[in-house]
């Protein structure tokens, strides 16, 4: 019987303005000039209910939203992606690319918000029955230049409109994960040139890509 391969995860995190989207677009031209199928995906979002809630997420609002709210609303737009999209594209064996994940909850909610990690955990544990990304992006850039970038490019969403101590804690916790799994974890300096940054996903990407083929 022929067995097909598990596909791949790669997530891309980082906070805000890092330039994510332009080198989310590179890495995916990346790996389809190397044959490989890509499913392009977002957290939170993904399916037309995670989009649903990540709207609920992201939309200023004048009502306070409880730390647990925030939390529980994640892994339920989680679930969704997992259960309709990741896990079905993985089994085919396509590679899929998506646009944060459980890391950016730990940096966000954990980090930024103060949330116990040990609920993270819990959560996690529930949600995810064990899959991880097999290999994480980190654009890691300065919080005052990310959030200038970001300024320019739209109206600030619920999170962009917290201060920059909130972010100095996500990105804090986004390096202090990368630390803690550098097997998983490339971090990429996103304070350089674009093509100096791209030049660095291309390493990281083909170095996982030969590791994963040998």
């Amino acid at each position: 019987m022929n067995m097909v391969q598990r596909g791949r995860f790669i997530t891309v995190e980082g906070t805000e303005g890092v330039g994510k989207s332009t080198n989310i677009e590179f890495l995916c031209s990346l790996l389809k000039d190397k044959d490989i199928e890509i499913v392009l995906t977002r957290e939170p979002g993904g399916t037309p209910m995670a989009e649903e809630l990540r709207n609920m997420l992201l939309q200023p609002r004048e009502e306070s939203v409880s730390e647990d709210a925030e939390l529980l609303l994640m892994f339920a737009a989680r679930a969704q992606h997992l259960e309709n999209v990741i896990k079905p594209a993985l089994e085919r064996g396509a590679w899929v690319i998506s646009d944060r994940f459980t890391d950016a909850t730990f940096a966000y909610q954990g980090g930024g918000r103060g949330v116990d990690e040990n609920q993270i955990l819990m959560l996690e544990t529930l949600v995810q029955k064990g899959l991880q990304p097999d290999m994480t992006l980190l654009l890691d850039l300065d919080v005052e230049i990310g959030l200038k970038r970001a300024s320019a490019r739209s109206a600030p969403d619920r999170f962009e409109q917290e201060k920059v101590a909130f972010f100095e804690k996500v990105r804090a916790a986004y390096l202090a994960r990368a630390a803690n799994d550098p097997l998983r974890f490339a971090v990429i300096d996103a304070s350089v040139s674009l093509d100096a940054v791209q030049r660095q996903i291309a390493q990281a990407v083909n170095r996982f890509v030969e590791s994963d083929n040998g």
